[in-house]
């Protein structure tokens, strides 16, 4: 057993000693760098690691507390345990606190490879070459590519181990690495940004440098002359880097929580069509090689697949297990944490199944319309679901891609736009650890001149 899950099973034991009925440790270590450049030049190169825990008491009579702390030194962590019991006698007692029962946790999935030795044993001009790279070939792209506002290439590599005194001892280790570069092109008075990435758990998995700094100048330079447009009522199409935020604000109306409250759209409408058949969105913690993918959640309970909407359908809410006992319904396994925080209700990878089109068949039908390649602001209310963000991107005429168009807003009620996406696209895209293709909807307001 590794001497740190061995560690957070102490902690646990401790914390049973000195009279918790439940206890539970959730433990964190992580090493990250990264390099950004600028013009030729290494702007900074950073290395840095850390380590926390933190400890879940329940008491008898159903009070919580937590603490955490990032000391590992023995007499640190005997009195971070007896300060989460200090702080469980200071609140409420609830009939609901409690850790996830051994049939709630489940046996750990099989995720297959989370772990990269390529990535964990990169060496550190990999970054160095990687940014640079990325920099040369996006300002080689065009000349009225002046600047970057950013380029850079970094690696992490990641631990988690979690004990519970209802049966759970376990962990995990995980790799990400990722290129990330947003050039700045100029043309009379204007300027434009645009920004691409890539990231992935493997390396050999992960675009080349070239690759993204070609892609993230192409998004910038064709925006060059971008233009408002009259205020009208057209069919918008979201990019795919646009659409994986819309799947977001689907997974944020099925949050357990918001449903509990009462304070979202989806409220009452298991079971009902939402959508178009060809609509279905999944939160996949088991997905291969997924930014996401872990054997447990942040509570130890095992990971899974959950349809939120199938073929239309709303299949299931997301719920960690205290909203699920709040809610009477089982937990997800979406309890998402750091060690310095309690658990809350996350998402793991959150996609919205591919179609069978081609982006440039879904933009060919298009008479008159906006294909939207970045957004402002935040998404859906998911209260009100009414949704509202300004918006960039280019003008469809005659089924092509005609000019760019900046400074609008595109507005709709979630609801609403479910029911009217007419066509998605076959290229679903991670871009971290939500994807989607790209999505059609009929129409949608834009509020422009």
């Amino acid at each position: 057993m590794n001497s740190y899950e061995q560690l957070a099973k102490k902690i646990v034991q401790r914390a049973k000693r000195k009279g918790a009925l439940q206890a539970e440790a959730f433990l964190e270590v992580g090493r990250q760098s990264s390099c950004h450049v600028r013009d030729g030049e290494i702007e900074s190169l950073t290395e840095s690691t850390s380590k926390g825990v933190g400890v879940r008491v329940i008491t008898k009579d159903r009070r919580l507390g937590f603490a955490y702390t990032s000391d590992f030194e023995p007499a640190s962590l005997d009195s971070f345990v007896d300060r989460a019991l200090q702080l469980a006698q200071t609140a409420a007692p609830n009939k609901l606190n409690g850790l996830p029962t051994a049939a709630e946790l489940g046996k750990p999935s099989d995720t297959g490879e989370l772990y990269d030795p390529a990535v964990a044993g990169l060496a550190g001009d990999w970054k160095i070459k990687a940014a640079l790279e990325l920099e040369k070939a996006g300002k080689a792209v065009d000349p009225r590519i002046t600047t970057f506002k950013t380029v850079a290439a970094g690696d992490y590599v990641a631990e988690v181990y979690v004990a519970s005194s209802e049966g759970l001892s376990g962990g995990y280790a995980g790799t990400y690495v990722y290129l990330v570069a947003a050039p700045v092109a100029s043309e009379g008075a204007q300027l434009q940004t645009a920004y691409w990435v890539d990231y992935k758990r493997f390396l050999g998995d992960l675009d080349s440098p070239e690759e993204v700094g070609r892609e993230a100048a192409r998004r910038t330079v064709r925006m060059l002359g971008a233009r408002r447009v009259k205020s009208q009522q057209v069919p918008v199409i979201l990019d795919p880097l646009v659409a994986s935020s819309f799947v977001g604000d689907v997974a944020g109306a099925a949050d357990g929580n918001e449903i509990y409250k009462k304070s979202s759209i989806f409220v009452g409408k298991l079971g009902k069509r939402l959508a178009p058949e060809s609509v279905t969105v999944v939160d996949d913690g088991l997905l291969k090689r997924g930014l996401g993918t872990s054997p447990f959640d942040g509570e130890g309970v095992a990971t899974r697949r959950t349809p939120i909407l199938e073929k239309g359908v709303l299949r299931s809410y997301l719920y960690d297990s205290f909203t699920a006992r709040k809610a009477k319904a089982r937990t997800t396994g979406n309890a998402a944490r750091g060690y310095n925080s309690l658990p809350f209700i996350g998402t793991n990878n959150l996609y919205l199944e591919p179609g069978t089109r081609t982006p440039e068949e879904l933009i060919r039908e298009v008479k008159s319309g906006f294909y939207v390649t970045s957004m402002l602001g935040s998404g859906a209310d998911p209260v009100t679901g009414e949704y509202s963000r300004g918006a960039n991107g280019l003008w469809i005429e005659n089924g092509e891609l005609a000019y760019p168009v900046q400074e609008v807003t595109v507005a709709g009620n979630l609801l609403q736009m479910l029911q009217d996406v007419d066509g998605i696209g076959s290229d679903l895209q991670f871009r971290g650890s939500a994807g989607a293709p790209t999505i059609r909807f009929k129409q949608l307001t834009i509020s422009g001149d």
